[in-house]
């Protein structure tokens, strides 16, 4: 079968996986949009979702890291047309990495409040996070178990069934939010902040059964755990293992600037999580061509194919400048209207406008950043991504931030960090990748 790289290959992957990948931010964005124009306590609800969402964030980015090691392991494997040798991999992976989300509701659930005042909240918007979390953090597992079963599908080559499952929960997630948050008259109380936490847990369970509906149905990967374990889950450990020190260091440049925004006011927080959160939606969107690089390098290189590896990586750099570029013209149409779906409070929304501009011009540089980081998952270089990061968080992220504090910038510090961190975290992705797979190409 031929690994000739095209438009239709890629897209077949990226738009498929570009929807589904959009899932998770949109729960949280929903969240934001309908709890920013609630009339009770509607800023300090908000700045309550955006500090449990940077929260959450960081404990399923830490352990979603199962679905790019699953992905990377299966997909080398179809490329080297041995695939039955891990057939029984992914049910080992789901049910390590979903015990270990048990205990992490049980050791976090009873210090809500110990861990977001160490995020600066305080008074109500302490109160709205700790009943937010409460209820959302049981959505956990049923999430982990479905980014674990995206991961096997995307090995496998298929982002279309990943698709129809997120599309669902995130259909759902908005119906119940709206008869939740804002209730139904005479049949469903009006529950505010806590009604979109249960719509989000809804979602989540949604998902979680037909992700098990479909994984069964459609291929035939086994969900029940057997043992021994497979020989590659050392290697999958030691991939979690880089991935998760690598997104500690992601989360602790989120850390900082959330502990910054929650420290100028309810304002700029509230500001901050509108901001953040569509920032997170452009990471996801260009998700969509980092999951196609992710899936689609892995299988060449299981296939030794280094010519076409190449070819890939050439057409996903203009690809993902394009849609880049795109998503800026876009929210630079819309510049003002996007804010008014999140808030009707004239300081939030001032304070988001005055920095939304820095969001739109990262957008080509995310793109490319994003795009490598999946071409490296797929290769299964977690080692290189761990110490990238580690490196631009530490060494460039963190001391610009709090540089940019000392001068009272404010937001535009924070983005402004933000910006020189994806810099950092993209290029020397892309010189990596040449000086290790130029050679290799023309060798071959």
């Amino acid at each position: 079968m031929s690994n000739t790289i095209t438009l239709k290959n890629i897209n077949k992957l990226a738009i498929p996986a570009l929807i589904s990948g959009v899932s998770e931010p949109i729960l949280s964005l929903t969240d934001a949009a309908i709890i920013g124009n609630m009339s009770l306590n509607a800023t300090e609800s908000l700045a309550a979702v955006g500090v449990v969402s940077t929260f959450l964030s960081m404990l399923i980015w830490v352990l979603g890291q199962t679905r790019s090691a699953i992905s990377s392991i299966v997909s080398q494997y179809l490329g080297a047309g041995k695939v039955e040798a891990v057939r029984n991999l992914p049910a080992q992976a789901i049910f390590l990495i979903t015990a270990l989300s048990l205990l992490i509701i049980l050791f976090t659930y009873p210090f809500a409040a110990q861990i977001f005042k160490l995020y600066n909240a305080s008074n109500i918007i302490l109160d709205y996070s700790v009943d937010y979390y409460q209820i959302r953090v049981f959505g956990f597992p049923f999430t982990l178990f479905t980014i674990a079963v995206f991961g096997t599908f995307r090995g496998l080559q298929n982002t279309y069934h990943p698709m129809l499952i997120a599309i669902s929960g995130a259909v759902a997630n908005i119906v119940f939010d709206f008869i939740l948050v804002y209730g139904i008259e005479e049949i469903i109380p009006a529950m505010h902040i806590k009604g979109a936490a249960y719509a989000s847990v809804i979602a989540q369970m949604l998902m979680a059964g037909l992700s098990a509906f479909y994984i069964l149905k459609k291929t035939d990967i086994p969900l029940l755990v057997t043992f021994p374990f497979n020989p590659e889950i050392k290697r999958f450990a030691l991939m979690i293992l880089n991935l998760f020190i690598r997104t500690i260091a992601l989360n602790v440049a989120l850390y900082f600037a959330t502990s910054f925004a929650t420290s100028y006011g309810p304002t700029y927080i509230a500001a901050y999580t509108i901001a953040i959160n569509l920032w997170f939606l452009g990471a996801f969107l260009i998700d969509g061509y980092a999951s196609a690089g992710n899936i689609l390098s892995g299988k060449l290189l299981g296939a030794k194919d280094y010519k076409n590896l190449i070819d890939l990586s050439n057409k996903l750099i203009k690809y993902g400048i394009l849609v880049g570029l795109t998503m800026a013209i876009i929210g630079g149409l819309l510049y003002y209207p996007i804010g008014q779906i999140f808030s009707n409070d004239s300081e939030v929304l001032n304070a988001f406008y005055d920095v939304f501009w820095i969001i739109l011009l990262m957008q080509p540089l995310c793109a490319l950043a994003f795009i490598f980081d999946g071409v490296f998952k797929g290769l299964g270089r977690m080692k290189y991504l761990r110490n990238l990061l580690l490196f631009s968080t530490l060494l460039v992220f963190i001391p610009v931030i709090v540089y940019t504090d000392s001068l009272d910038l404010k937001l535009h510090g924070i983005f402004i960090a933000f910006t020189l961190w994806i810099i950092a975290r993209g290029f020397p992705l892309i010189i990596k990748f040449r000086k290790t797979f130029r050679p290799l190409a023309q060798n071959s």
